[in-house]
């Protein structure tokens, strides 16, 4: 049998009586586990303790709180793989596994004619019954053929299955992402499985067998579950009309049966008018959409191990998540020209430099064309090693353009001039904040290829902020968000020199050369992430709604989406929508443009 590492991870939370079986359990394979991993819940009872003085545990994760069962197990999901196992194996505290189970279901795997993404033991309850809670769902419509594949190796063709000890093959996860932690319970499961086996092969293996030790043996049928069944509700509405788990004709037939069910429940329950008031409200709940698994998971132990893997696609799975305990060196690169303010150049220079608490190895000014005589008496101290109260004596490279060419030019031609492959965009009237860059590399350094943040934007007075513009958060919101507007903020991104060059550079678009650019990083599947905190005052000065309308603004919209379209990145009607509000607001009064900007921008991206 082909050797792999196969890690088990198990979400505990106050069943300390029951994880020391589990744990026993999975130590008592007639295949050992490579890793097991306890991600404990926020428990109030001795879990933790035990999960930390278990031989056979060698990773714990300690939640501040509790994120459910849909957070617990992305986190471990995500430790998992980035510590290295090919295979994870996810089961609750209250699930006691046969000595064989994992090694009949590696044996399957083995002898399948395909490589299955999913592969689900059988989960009996205490009596020997098979348990109804975690039946999969067999695959309907099947080809003759698969099923025969299946029934080779003693398996079944699964289309859903529940978290209780199935086999994970960690290709499919960096493809599909982690299970979404705003799920917290119910159906997140259901949800995820169904999203792993739309187009990959699951399998349930009757041979492979566990005890699932629940109090009663009952189904989502049988029983009344009281108010969580708000969240079933909610859970199912966002499984159904916001996953991409499933076709129209899944999503028809699931809805049939889901609904047949609540039926069947309500007709039984002792409250069925509380049951049908969280119908209503979690159908109201499941119109807004689930937060992403990152924004979840962003503050806890696994945060950038999971941020890094749920920013894969199909076509582009994410890479493993590398740690690093070197300092990563990197470049910053900051362009002026004639029209920038001398003071607000020296107090630029001095955020980047002698205030950041991780320091860059170089900074490159690009000059493009003449320039400020006060700026260029600054530039002149600094590249001969004066003025260490600006920029610490990190060494200071001054490239010089004798034209003005504009800033993509300016750009492409400080890049190559960066002796590091990682390179942080700065501006000449903005200001770093010190934690900028300890904050932002190692995310690069994590597998992440470029990197943005909030910014605060302030006029004067850098004491005194206002809106923070916030852009989307996680690899999956930036792919969507793309298609209408911008979702990085330009003076804050870090990135490295191979993704840009791979995107093409820099090209000319006024005032839009950074959104194509990062258009076709993102296209291309580049690893991209926001941090949510503001990292960069933005400084706005007088005039700025005026520069961002008017007749060439409009033209330059008019570009950017022809852009966008030819490159088959939006389609038509996007087109046409981003027309209509994008180059509408272009042409609308300052004033208006004012208003329309604060109005929308508290909505959707300020605080």
């Amino acid at each position: 049998m082909k050797s792999v590492s196969v890690a088990a991870v198990v979400v505990a939370y106050n069943r300390d009586h029951m994880l020391g079986d589990t744990l026993d359990a999975l130590g008592a394979q007639t295949r050992p586990l490579d890793d097991v991993i306890v991600v404990d819940n926020a428990s109030t009872d001795r879990s933790l303790e035990y999960a930390h003085n278990h031989p056979v545990v060698t990773n714990t994760v300690e939640m501040k709180r509790n994120l459910g069962g849909a957070g617990g197990f992305a986190a471990g999901i995500a430790r998992a793989i980035s510590r290295g196992a090919d295979l994870v194996w996810i089961m609750d505290d209250d699930t006691v596994a046969q000595p064989q189970a994992l090694e009949r279901l590696l044996d399957a795997r083995e002898r399948y004619a395909g490589s299955p993404a999913v592969l689900a033991c059988r989960a009996n309850w205490i009596d020997g019954r098979e348990h109804p809670m975690n039946t999969p769902r067999e695959r309907f419509l099947i080809d003759p053929k698969l099923r025969a594949h299946a029934q080779a190796v003693g398996a079944k063709q699964i289309r859903t299955a529940s978290f209780v000890a199935i086999l994970l093959d960690a290709r499919a996860v960096r493809e599909e992402g982690l299970p979404v932690a705003d799920y917290f319970l119910w159906n997140d499961d259901f949800e995820y499985t169904g999203r792993l086996l739309r187009r990959r092969i699951g399998l349930y293996v009757d041979a492979a067998r566990v005890e699932h030790r629940t109090k009663e043996f009952a189904g989502a049928t049988d029983k009344d579950p009281g108010d969580r069944f708000f969240g079933e509700v909610r859970n199912k509405v966002w499984s159904l009309t916001r996953s991409r788990a499933f076709s129209p004709v899944d999503r028809l037939l699931y809805s049939g049966a889901t609904l047949r069910r609540w039926a069947k429940m309500i007709a039984i329950s002792s409250r069925p008018q509380a049951r049908i008031a969280d119908i209503i409200m979690g159908t109201y709940a499941g119109i807004s959409a689930p937060r992403p698994t990152t924004e979840i998971l962003w503050d806890t132990q696994v945060g950038r191990e999971a941020a890094v893997l749920d920013s894969g696609t199909t076509e582009h799975p994410a890479q493993p998540y590398q740690r690093s305990d070197r300092n990563t060196r990197f470049a910053v690169l900051l362009p002026v020209w004639r029209g920038d303010n001398v003071t607000h150049f020296q107090r630029s220079l001095r955020s980047i430099g002698v205030d950041q608490i991780r320091r860059p190895s170089q900074i490159v000014v690009v000059c493009d064309g003449p320039i400020n005589p006060g700026i260029d008496r600054i530039l002149r101290d600094v590249a001969h090693g004066r003025r260490a109260d600006l920029t610490a004596d990190i060494p200071v490279k001054v490239v010089r353009l004798a034209q003005n060419s504009g800033l993509s030019h300016a750009l492409n031609v400080g890049l190559p001039e960066c002796e590091c492959e990682i390179v942080a965009r700065a501006d000449a009237d903005d200001i770093s904040l010190p934690e900028r860059f300890a904050t932002q590399i190692p995310l690069i350094e994590a597998g992440f290829e470029m990197v943005g943040s909030a910014i605060a934007e302030f006029d004067e007075d850098e004491s005194s902020t206002g809106l923070v513009r916030r852009m989307p958060m996680s690899a999956r919101e930036i792919r969507q968000t793309i298609t209408r507007r911008d979702p990085f903020n330009h003076p804050t991104i870090v990135y490295t020199k191979s993704a840009v060059a791979a995107a093409g550079g820099y090209q000319h678009v006024n005032h839009m050369e950074d959104y194509w650019l990062f258009a076709r990083m993102i296209h291309l599947g580049i690893p991209t992430v926001n941090v949510q905190d503001p990292l960069v005052l933005y400084r706005i000065g007088a005039g700025a709604y005026q520069r961002r309308g008017g007749v060439d603004m409009f033209r330059s919209e008019l570009r950017m989406q022809r852009l966008l379209r030819e490159s088959r990145m939006i389609t038509v009607p996007r087109y046409v929508t981003n027309m209509l509000v994008r180059g509408g607001y272009r042409l609308i009064p300052v004033g208006a443009r004012k208003a329309l900007y604060q109005t929308v921008g508290r909505l959707l991206w300020f605080r």
